[in-house]
This record gives structure tokens, sequence and C-alpha cells, in this order.
């Protein structure tokens, strides 16, 4: 099973990376060796003591939706990310109960809180795609009416991949810039949003990411804004994100004719579905 963990170790390779790196700043051996060892050593206390509070103090929430038939590597990137924000953070798996949903490629996926149990105003929502399952999820009331709700007192409303269909039925891309896959890119018009075929696209506090892969690109560009640059950089490092794919195809654009035209004829049938519901859904 999937279960947010707390990523405790990796948390505190950050913390000990920020603080080695602003080490080296200033300071050297010489004969004030003793002094920075002690005045260390208080800092240290005093972050300790520090660190216990942020522990015990109210987390901010990330709620990132999970529902049958989701993509999962669309979660799985930007959740890995989220885990190593820190300890004032804290990342919940929703759906509508705490029953188990199966990915569209055959992973378990449990919960950890129902759609009554979460913030109403988190610092994160996060919608993840699919294809099938996700059609389904935006299809239904209850998805629609919760995410809107959700959405409407959330600092950041996010997206990977066609979760961005789901924000749209919803309503909470009217007026703004996204992207998704590209595949389901133009049908975000129908939701009056502004479609942009980018890898991550950050338009006030909606930050929307491509398709699948994107989403360690969109989890690191929110890293940044919710923390810093540097502090990104290393998350960044830490997971050893350098993607060097051994084929030039990720995009329309890049690859060959024969395979932009077999994914489009695969995606056929899905896209006719989308496009149907979208219009039915943005007349309501």
């Amino acid at each position: 099973m999937l279960i947010a963990n707390d990523l405790i170790n990796r948390r505190n390779a950050l913390k000990f990376a920020a603080v080695a790196a602003a080490s080296t700043i200033g300071y050297g051996p010489g004969v004030n060796d003793q002094q920075s060892l002690s005045t260390s050593e208080a800092n240290d206390t005093s972050q300790a003591k520090k660190d216990s509070e942020t522990e015990d103090s109210p987390k901010q929430e990330i709620l990132m939706l999970v529902y049958p038939k989701f993509t999962a590597l669309d979660l799985i990137g930007p959740q890995h990310v989220f885990a190593l924000l820190g300890p004032e953070y804290k990342t919940r798996l929703i759906w509508k109960e705490k029953t188990e949903v199966i990915s569209d490629t055959g992973i378990p996926v449990r919960p950890t809180q129902s759609f009554a149990e979460c913030s109403r105003s988190p610092a994160i929502l996060f919608v993840p795609g699919g294809t099938d399952g996700t059609l389904k999820a935006m299809e239904d009331i209850e998805v629609r009416e919760f995410i809107a709700s959700t959405g409407k007192k959330a600092a950041y409303v996010t997206s990977v991949c066609t979760g961005a269909l789901i924000l749209g039925a919803a309503g909470l891309l009217d007026g703004y810039q996204a992207t998704s896959h590209w595949l389901a890119l133009q049908t975000h018009k129908h939701f009056g949003a502004n479609p942009v075929s980018k890898r991550v696209v950050v338009d006030r506090n909606r930050i929307t990411g491509g398709g699948v892969t994107a989403g360690i690109d969109f989890a690191l560009t929110l890293t940044a804004m919710l923390k810093d640059e540097s502090y990104a950089k290393t998350v960044q490092l830490m997971m050893e994100y350098d993607p060097q794919p051994p084929y030039e195809s990720g995009t329309p654009s890049l690859a060959d004719e024969k395979s932009v035209a077999l994914v489009n004829a695969m995606a056929k049938p899905f896209l006719k579905k989308v496009e149907a519901a979208a219009k039915r859904l943005s007349s309501q």
C-alpha cells in the first residue's frame, strides 16, 4: 500500500545540508575554533528546540486527491518532493472514503483521509490525472463540488497531466492559463482556461504540470515558491533528478510522425468522451 509517511531522515538530511552549507561561509580553522564550536553547540540546542516546537505545531495541509484508475506516477513524483518540504507540512491522500483505490496500472493506494475529515483550507490542493478514471471523476458531482469548495480556500490549486480536467470541471481554471498532457490540452478551452503548451505553468495560485513525468518539475517549482530556490535545488540534488531520456521522443514536436499518429489513434476514443463531457459540463 502507498501511505503518506513522514520521511524524517531525509528531512534531517536537508537540514544538515543547509547547516553544512552555511558553516562554510566566513568560518575556517584558526584561533576562534573553540568559540565557534561553543556557538555551534548553542545553535544546535536552539534549533533542536525549534524543531520540536515545529513538530508539535499545527501542520499546513497538502491534500492530494486519489481516485479509481488515476495515474500513479502523476502523484508519486510530487508526493516525494512534498514529503521533503519539512515538518510544518503534512501530506494527505484523500478520497470520498478511506477504502483502497486502484491506479490505472494496478497499484493499490489507501487514502489517509476522507473528504469529510480533511481540511477545507489547505496549503495545497493537488489533482493527478489519468484517462477513464479521470473522466469518471470529472463527471462525479460529489468530486466536483468537493474540489470546487476546497479549491476556493486553498493557498495553491494544482494538478499534473489530465488532472487539470478535474480542476476545469470544478470551475477552478476559468480565466487562468493552464497546461496538461498534450493530448487533452485544447479541451481546457471549454472550461474558460487558456491552454499553454509548457512543462509547468504558473498563473497566480494556479500551478499546473504537463503529462505524467512533469510532476517532479511541477513539485520542484512549487517548492521554490513555498521555500526558496536554494531549498528546491537541494531537494532536486537529493533526488538526483537529472533527466537524460534515452530517446528524444517526449513531445509531439520531438517524436517521429509514426509515434505521434499511433498515440493519437490510441487516445481518440478517450478524447472524444472528454470533449463531450467538457462541453456538457461547461454548459451547466
